[in-house]
């Protein structure tokens, strides 16, 4: 799945639309951070490109803040935290490249007034992750270096689209080399799937930046040759439901797709509901209301379309905090 802009659709024009633009928030450059309540020095500077291009919906953002300080969100793990964030999130509407914000400097960026299903478990967890810092660190800039951890290849936005991740097999395997959390697709019964990812190249001319700047299509193939090669299993839907009790709530779901030029083709969070667990997502069909919405059981919702393949289970963990 690539960042893109559709939920709904194919693969990398979804996940396309939700990808990075932002800041120029710059984290220490380590293969591995530390995951057990450490502090890491963060640089957090001014955005490369102006706030209200990379910072959509303050006042939505203060209010989300307001009600963490009071409900004392922090407290809650990692887990429960980050569906209680995606929870408040609900009711946001759907919206398609909300990170295509200029045609040359990519930088860290989110809008809240606008979800996709990657922005919307994106800014979920980033959220999340925030606020386990002290009140005082709860900024702009904080959530955009949140942002930048998970969305950028090794955790740095240089300013070049090619930093960007655009896809969630790169995604998942380059934030569980850093520490930021596990893919246990294969632990609860993956099997091996193997594509040959060509959206982003052959679409080129879908995408403002490789639009703007033709020259990087070459540099994108050799990303997507890389996704290629990447130890990609997924669980088929028709075992789904065997292993609902085995997802926690907050894990990345990323529904696999019949596609042959992808992987992935939508995204969301899960939820337990007793014994089930429903899928949170940003979802385009307009019966569902075109906004962020907390769906039937994520068996359910893969039965829904014949190009639902299975599910890719990523878990994320805590993140440093801020120095």
């Amino acid at each position: 799945m690539s960042l893109t802009a559709v939920s709904d659709v194919s693969r990398r024009r979804f996940l396309h639309t939700l990808g990075g633009i932002g800041s120029g928030l710059v984290l220490t450059q380590c293969k591995t951070v530390p995951t057990d309540g450490t502090t890491t020095t963060v640089t957090l500077r001014q955005p490369r490109l102006p706030w209200p291009v990379v910072f959509k919906g303050e006042a939505k953002f203060s209010k989300l803040c307001e009600r963490a300080r009071k409900e004392n969100w922090a407290n809650l793990p990692i887990p429960q935290r980050t569906v209680t964030v995606g929870k408040a999130l609900c009711g946001t509407p759907y919206g398609n490249y909300t990170l295509e914000i200029d045609d040359k400097i990519e930088s860290p960026s989110v809008n809240f007034d606008m979800l996709d299903c990657w922005t919307f478990y994106e800014s979920s967890l980033a959220f999340s992750r925030m606020i386990k810092n002290p009140p005082q660190f709860w900024s702009r800039e904080a959530m955009l270096h949140y942002i930048e951890l998970e969305r950028y290849r090794n955790g740095s936005c240089d300013g070049s689209y090619l930093s960007r991740m655009h896809h969630l097999e790169e995604v998942f395997a380059n934030n569980e080399q850093r520490g930021l959390g596990n893919n246990v697709t294969r632990s609860i019964g993956g099997i091996p799937v193997r594509r040959n990812v060509r959206e982003m190249q052959s679409a080129w001319k879908s995408y403002r930046y490789l639009r703007a700047n033709p020259s990087l299509v070459s540099e994108m193939a050799k990303v997507e040759a890389r996704v290629s090669a990447l130890p990609v299993t997924y669980v088929p839907r028709s075992r789904v439901g065997g292993i609902e009790s085995q997802l926690q709530d907050g894990d990345v779901l990323a529904v696999a797709s019949q596609d042959p030029s992808g992987y992935t083709s939508h995204v969301g969070l899960a939820v337990r509901d007793g014994k089930n667990c429903r899928f949170m997502h940003a979802t385009s069909v307009r019966s569902k209301g075109r906004c962020c919405v907390v769906d039937t059981r994520i068996s359910s919702y893969l039965q829904e379309k014949s190009s639902n393949m299975g599910l890719i289970v990523f878990r994320p963990s805590e993140a440093p905090l801020l120095g």
